[in-house]
């Protein structure tokens, strides 16, 4: 239970108790990450590993006591959850990952959206350092905390999602992007499209940035130059991506030479493009193919159905709660970069092959102490070699 009752109840605890979770990992051999687990009482360990560290927690007298004294010293029972867009499919998954895994531990969510703006995003920031919450989860508009400094204005525990921060060290769970985007469009080169046009968010952020260096890789690999007028990106911030999907790809259809091919970077970016092509009454994959990055619910059913890269969603969230709980009890650890495999899902946008649906196979999910092998690569590799 988080956080634990009688630890409230009692603060001599704090005197007393000097065993850190680090030691009960030591002595029950295993890691930290899994002691958490355990004492949270999550499905993730076997009866013998449960053992072991009960018999740690009993030999050290170990008491999970730091989420109660920072909450003695006025922090709440509510974590922040900051995300760049509400409306995006995306973050819906997010949302209810970490809102499950906290309400596991009688943790409530505080939910801000941003609109990709840094000006609504440091709104947001100053809102939850005001409310006081335990902690934060947060999809950065910006990879840069300069010289704005509003994530270290925090000074609470933090983890960043989907984006990575560059100047800022701080517990991160993402997924490969350059890799699954050089997936994609390796699959659209396998299919024989040589002039791939691409639909991308803003470079502000790592996301937008790392596929586009996704796209631009494999198109190199195959000996390709990359068009600059192929490539269309969206603006800063805007709060409608399925429009800015739309805009941006009309430039594209209206080339003198338009591309046989599309990567679109986002699932709504995905629809906008999917709407312009209706209008035009072009067909897919006879006229344009399409490879979206983002696998969402009704891409299977859409005909022909779609080519895309899906992401892990529900475990992105999950395990940024994960962290941000570990994080309460262990404030001084160095901070960690989970990266977890992306799969590419063939279907029938990019040509029209004889299987319905391929699903690339990726490797396992690793603990969330460790980082997860560069999967998608994998996949890279397998369509290059025919």
């Amino acid at each position: 239970m988080w956080p634990p009752p009688n630890e409230m109840k009692d603060a001599s605890m704090d005197k007393v108790n000097k065993v850190r979770i680090k030691d009960v990992a030591r002595r029950a051999g295993v890691s930290t990450a899994t002691v958490s687990r355990v004492l949270a009482n999550r499905p993730y360990a076997s009866e013998e590993t449960k053992e072991r560290v009960a018999r740690a927690v009993a030999d050290l007298h170990y008491r999970p006591n730091r989420v109660a004294r920072s909450l003695r010293i006025q922090r709440s029972a509510i974590v922040a959850l900051i995300i760049p867009d509400i409306e995006n499919p995306f973050f819906h998954r997010i949302v209810r990952a970490v809102q499950d895994t906290m309400a596991a531990h009688q943790c409530a969510v505080f939910l801000c959206n941003t609109d990709e703006n840094l000006e609504k995003q440091a709104l947001s920031i100053d809102l939850v350092r005001a409310e006081q919450v335990a902690g934060v989860i947060i999809a950065p508009v910006s990879e840069h905390d300069r010289p704005q400094g509003v994530l270290r204005r925090l000074d609470m525990p933090t983890v960043v999602i989907d984006r990575k921060m560059a100047d800022l060290k701080v517990d991160t769970v993402r997924v490969e992007n350059a890799a699954a985007a050089e997936a994609a469009v390796a699959h659209l080169i396998a299919d024989g499209h040589r002039r791939i046009g691409a639909v991308l968010g803003t470079d502000l952020a790592t996301t937008g940035r790392e596929r586009r260096e996704g796209y631009a890789r494999a198109l190199s690999a195959h000996g390709i130059a990359v068009e600059e007028e192929l490539i269309a990106i969206g603006p800063v911030d805007g709060a409608n991506r399925q429009n800015i999907g739309y805009g941006l790809v009309q430039r594209l259809l209206d080339l003198p030479k338009p591309p046989t091919a599309i990567f679109t970077g986002t699932n709504l970016l995905t629809l906008g493009v999917l709407q312009a092509l209706q209008e035009r009454e072009l067909s897919i994959p006879d006229d344009v193919a399409i490879a979206a990055f983002d696998e969402i619910d009704w891409m299977p059913v859409f005909r022909p159905a779609l080519t895309a890269v899906a992401q892990p969603v529900y475990e992105i969230g999950r395990q940024a709660a994960e962290l941000l709980l570990e994080r309460f009890n262990e404030p001084d650890r160095p901070s960690q970069d989970l990266v977890l495999p992306a799969s590419l899902i063939i279907r029938q946008s990019c040509a029209r092959h004889d299987l319905a649906e391929e699903i690339r196979p990726t490797a396992p999910q690793e603990p969330a102490s460790q980082v997860a092998p560069d999967s998608c690569a994998t996949v890279l590799a397998e369509i290059l070699r025919g």
